[in-house]
């Protein structure tokens, strides 16, 4: 069955190539749609015989041909080319700036400054209240003042931290 496969194979072959180079447009993928093809139906003959071998052979080619399309259509759907590549190096860093950086520890320099020029207990009421996360109520208890007072510190200390801040960005 190998000899009369090989035989009608080439017989068929210019035809074969033929067909799928008018489905791949590519003499490379025709070349390897045939290799495949001759493949299959090497291994059909090997399960059994064949009715028409030249009719087995152009239909696979047929169908491997559309095959390769369909796949090659769904690359280029969902795969970047690499003329549509992105640069990496066009590709934002999300690490700051060196010059982001250096603002960033300008402002922390100027709200450690504004910070240690706080009244002691206004500078306490803010370190329990936004930096260990305590309530009012338990930041007067455990300062021995009114909630009032706690609540005037903390507009004091706000008030203060946003007068530096402003005049650091001004000037």
């Amino acid at each position: 069955m190998t000899a009369s496969l090989n035989a009608i194979y080439l017989d068929h072959r210019r035809s074969l190539l033929g067909r799928a180079m008018r489905i791949v447009r590519d003499l490379q993928a025709a070349e390897d749609v045939l290799q495949e093809s001759y493949l299959r139906a090497h291994r059909a003959a090997e399960r059994g015989p064949i009715d028409n071998i030249g009719a087995f052979l152009h239909r696979t080619v047929q169908n491997l041909a559309l095959d390769h399309v369909r796949r090659r259509r769904t690359q280029e759907r969902f795969e970047v080319a690499p003329s549509d590549a992105v640069d990496a190096t066009q590709i934002a860093c999300e690490a700051p700036s060196a010059e982001e950086h250096l603002l960033h520890r300008e402002r922390l320099n100027s709200f450690k400054g504004a910070l240690d020029a706080l009244p002691e207990r206004a500078r306490r009421v803010w370190v329990l209240n936004r930096v260990e996360g305590w309530s009012y109520p338990q930041i007067a208890a455990h300062l021995g003042v009114s909630q009032g007072t706690v609540f005037n510190d903390m507009k004091l200390a706000m008030g203060h931290f946003l007068d530096t801040l402003s005049r650091a960005e001004r000037g």
